[in-house]
């Protein structure tokens, strides 16, 4: 989920992998033993061996808790990357290691909250991409992704679950659209979808996008914004100035264009999106990551963890609000107010239970049986008790891609949310 600039608008160590069935033989399952006979001579008698126990794997589509496939509670590391120039000496430094290995000992830290979400991000959003079709209903996208993240991460109220609603964004809508009751718009074969996913564990979310297209005339626009996101990781460290890092950003996706009925088109970063911190069950932190030069002189610190994520445009790379709004989340410390409908009472009691300041979509509020709840809804976002996060557009005819990853700076390196194989089993 991306944060929007204001006012201007004013998506090692192995995880688990593929477990072969290896039938034995009886001879392999059996071992020879001594036994008296009957005239006192030892005979031999086969004595069966245990049979192994197969390890767990992911099904297909994945079902299988994370608990099932790492029953130790610890998840795989991330990709680690070393911080450059002034912050080499940090991988070396005694000082840092010891406090990175206390902090990874600590079974409830940060660190292991993030690699389980990031391990279920990482298995779901594999499973998507594979499955994703035209054809298939943003309805029917959006559920599959969303059972998948609450089988996997095994849901348990505010302890852990979906960090907010899947965003399936199709050709110049960027983002903050996700299908409401009675949705029945069908993917189509020429269609650029960007799919956000964000999953949470014990407040510490998980946020992480791709995009998909099914014709090679926007394959440069893809790669622009999955090339620009890991400048931004790879340029990202310790007391680097987010301003700056934004213009390494910039300079990434505009060094790409795009050639549609013979008319070159240059890529532009859409400027008033941008990443952003991740602060404890809340997706939008207070430090905000352009995605072009700017003058922010705001540093990067030891523990932020940040969401880069950039957004390229075939139009003029900016985006305004409209159409119907799905995506909505409480706002912290919102003012008491007093509230004159019904409703609006009883669907802040739902929210404040089942989402707290984790962002929620009309979708979830319907599988919770309830109804009617519109008007209160409208009246909190009136109230600013709660914020509203409407689709967010190009211009008509343009397309926009979306690319995304999740990191922490440790005191020694970066753990990115980077992604690796997964072993899968097809169910029967």
């Amino acid at each position: 989920m991306i944060e929007l600039v204001k006012p201007k608008v004013v998506e090692e160590d192995p995880t688990t992998k593929d477990v072969k069935d290896h039938a034995e033989s009886d001879d392999e399952n059996e071992e020879d033993v001594d036994v008296p006979g009957a005239d006192g001579d030892a005979k031999k008698k086969k004595k069966k061996k245990k049979s192994k126990k197969k390890k767990p794997v992911q099904s297909d589509p994945p079902r299988v808790g994370l608990s099932k496939l790492f029953p130790n509670g610890t998840y795989p590391i991330g990709e680690i990357q070393e911080y450059k120039n002034d912050n080499v000496w940090r991988t070396t430094s005694e000082e840092k290691r010891y406090e990175d290995k206390v902090l990874m000992e600590d079974p409830e830290t940060t660190y292991n909250n993030i690699r389980r979400a990031a391990e279920v991000h990482r298995q779901v959003r594999q499973y998507a991409r594979r499955h994703i079709r035209p054809g298939m209903t943003l309805t029917e996208i959006a559920n599959d992704i969303e059972d998948s993240v609450r089988a996997l991460v095994e849901e348990d109220g505010l302890n852990s679950g979906i960090g907010f609603p899947t965003g399936l964004n199709i050709n110049n809508c960027a983002a903050h659209f996700t299908p409401n009751a009675g949705d029945k718009t069908v993917l189509q074969q020429g269609d650029v979808l960007k799919v956000d996913i964000g999953v949470q564990v014990k407040g510490r979310i998980c946020d992480s996008a791709f995009t998909l297209n099914w014709e090679p005339t926007y394959d440069n626009l893809l790669e622009a914004v999955k090339a620009a996101t890991n400048t931004g990781v790879k340029e990202a460290g310790i007391d680097v100035r987010l301003g700056e890092l934004g213009g390494y950003i910039q300079e990434t996706m505009e060094s790409y264009e795009v050639e549609v009925d013979g008319k070159v088109l240059p890529v532009k970063p859409i400027s008033n999106l941008c990443g952003h911190t991740i602060h404890l069950y809340s997706i939008h932190g207070d430090k905000s990551v352009p995605i072009v030069r700017t003058d922010d002189m705001t540093k990067m610190e030891e523990g932020d963890y940040f969401a880069v994520e950039t957004f390229g445009s075939t139009g003029r790379g900016h985006v305004v609000p409209y159409g119907e709004c799905s995506h909505y989340a409480r706002v912290k410390d919102a003012p008491s107010k007093p509230l004159k409908y019904v409703s609006a009472k009883s669907i802040l009691n739902t929210i404040n239970q089942s989402f707290g300041t984790l962002p929620f979509c009309r979708r979830y509020l319907d599988r919770l049986g309830e109804s009617k709840y519109l008007l209160g809804l409208n009246h909190l976002v009136q109230q600013g008790i709660v914020e509203d996060y409407p689709p967010l557009y190009e211009a008509r005819g343009v397309m926009t891609a979306q690319f995304e990853h999740t990191f922490l700076l440790r005191p020694t390196c970066k753990e990115v949310d980077h992604d690796r194989d997964v072993g899968v089993l097809a169910m029967s």
